[in-house]
């Protein structure tokens, strides 16, 4: 039975047939041997056909559907031309070898070829791609060129995406919160500390860090804290009365005294928290318009920092989506579930949704029914977020409703709603979501249209005011030189006369 091989090069499709394929194909060992003694596979591999591709941006689109395991149309008539004919109802005395195995399917499936992918026909591509420039007529400079190129306009379109459904900036906002909230936990407890040994009263009234830190910048030195410094204590505090037991607490304090320069330190180690805090706050600040941007369904759902954990924890938001319900259960709970196994006690009920507000609300018994629902929720709304083209949340504000719903169910025995009905409503209010869209978008466009209109109009007017004061000056200038035209006719008539 022949056999051939096809290639998939930077410079276009190569059919390969393969003459001792039977014979060396009993070991691997021997297909290796053939492939590194060149002389042997020159007469061993022949090219049936070569179809160049036109250009980069065809070779690109060609790479593309190879990777995405697609039959063009182009190979497939590259195949059908170059490949022996099968009468109707007998089979091929022929076998197409191929990399990829997915690829091999869809071109039986499609063109009914026989095709085989295994360790030989991968070791016989390794030889053709080492020796391509013998079988094609290229220059190696151009071939690698070519692969170059290739190479990079692959790579970029991989990695094109849309930049408001980018994941990334969500993993590493995340990470970056956690980050900053032990760092500022950690300095302001420094500060606290530092403080304490001149005011330490200040730690039993002021239980906030961020509170404390600025106040810390406020008082400075307690010796000089006076009635003047009560509106600046009572913004940060928001209680006068707070800000007047401060005072009174350090008219009566029993800390030791400080230096200026000692303070001097503190005061700008403070600063340097309080703009940590701060800016811990933009981060999470845009960390929830992120979040509403790429999954607002998990978000509505779960909410904004429990479902960036989720996607962080999985690797990407396609990761989560991919996960099946179980998973998202118990992810973040991984060293739980691998100690139950072994020493065989029980499973863990939930990972990272724990920190969920539907979970903390069960009672223990219902616990695990309701992580169990609410990730089967978190599971839908991930795929929703990941796979829809429009951005809406009005999936995960109905599956927040289903879930309250069962955790009354839990709870009262109050009956939930059927699955069927609560997504026909989410389904009725996206449609209606994107009839308002389009009836927003036509107004826009029929105001742009009228606006065209106007000016298009107004040009035309300008245009034929124009045009009729061009044909009043050349009506007065015609009228001028007729008037012109007697008066030099008489005076020359009069000279004749003289």
């Amino acid at each position: 039975m022949a056999t051939f091989v096809l290639f998939e090069s930077a410079v276009g499709y190569g059919l390969f047939e393969v003459a001792e394929f039977d014979e060396i194909g009993q070991s691997l060992d021997k297909v290796q041997e053939a492939v590194s003694d060149m002389a042997r596979f020159g007469r061993i591999v022949k090219l049936t056909a070569f179809k160049p591709f036109p250009s980069a941006a065809d070779s690109l689109e060609q790479i593309n559907a190879i990777s995405e395991a697609n039959l063009t149309d182009e190979l497939k008539n590259f195949l059908e031309q170059n490949l022996p004919k099968v009468k109707e109802g007998k089979k091929a005395k022929y076998k197409l070898g191929v990399f990829e195995p997915k690829l091999g399917s869809i071109i039986q499936e499609t063109t009914s070829i026989p095709c085989i992918s295994n360790d030989m026909v991968g070791e016989v591509l390794r030889g053709i791609r080492a020796n391509m420039a013998r079988f094609v007529s290229v220059a190696e400079a151009d071939m690698k060129r070519a692969q170059l190129g290739l190479a990079h306009s692959y790579s970029r379109a991989k990695v094109k995406f849309n930049v408001n459904k980018v994941d990334n900036m969500i993993i590493q906002a995340i990470a970056l919160l956690d980050t900053l909230d032990k760092d500022v936990n950690t300095f302001v407890m420094r500060v606290r500390e530092w403080y304490s040994w001149h005011f330490p009263e200040l730690v039993k009234i002021v239980n906030d860090n961020y509170q404390y830190a600025r106040l810390a910048l406020v008082v400075k030195d307690k010796g000089g804290l006076s009635e003047e410094h009560l509106a600046a204590m009572t913004e940060i505090t928001g209680d006068e009365a707070k800000s007047k037991e401060i005072l009174d607490a350090a008219r009566s304090s029993m800390g030791q005294d400080i230096s200026p320069i000692d303070l001097l330190n503190i005061e700008v180690f403070a600063q340097r928290v309080i703009k940590l805090a701060e800016y811990r706050q933009k981060l999470h600040a845009y960390l929830l318009d992120k979040m509403h941007a790429v999954a607002p369904n998990l978000s509505a759902l779960i909410g904004e920092t429990v479902g960036a954990r989720l996607i962080s924890h999985a690797g990407s938001l396609t990761n989560l989506a991919k996960y099946p319900a179980s998973t998202v259960q118990i992810l973040g709970a991984e060293k739980a579930l691998f100690r139950a196994l072994k020493t065989r006690g029980n499973t863990p009920k939930y990972g990272l949704i724990f920190h969920s507000s539907f979970i903390g609300r069960a009672k223990q018994r219902n616990k695990g029914r309701i992580s169990r629902y609410l990730a089967n929720k978190c599971s839908i709304a991930s795929r929703i977020d990941c796979f829809m083209d429009g951005n809406t949340n009005v999936f995960g504000e109905k599956m927040r409703e289903q879930v309250e719903e069962r955790l009354r169910f839990y709870e009262e025995g109050v009956a939930p709603r059927k699955n069927a009905s609560v997504m026909g409503e989410a389904m009725e209010a996206v449609k209606g979501q994107l009839t308002a869209e389009e009836g927003e978008g036509k107004k826009q466009k029929d105001k742009k249209d009228k606006k065209e209109k106007r000016k298009r109009d107004d040009d035309d007017d300008d245009e034929e005011e124009v045009k009729e004061k061009k044909k009043d000056k050349k009506d007065k200038k015609g009228k001028a030189a007729e008037e012109e035209a007697p008066a030099e006719g008489k005076k020359k008539k009069s000279k004749k006369d003289k």
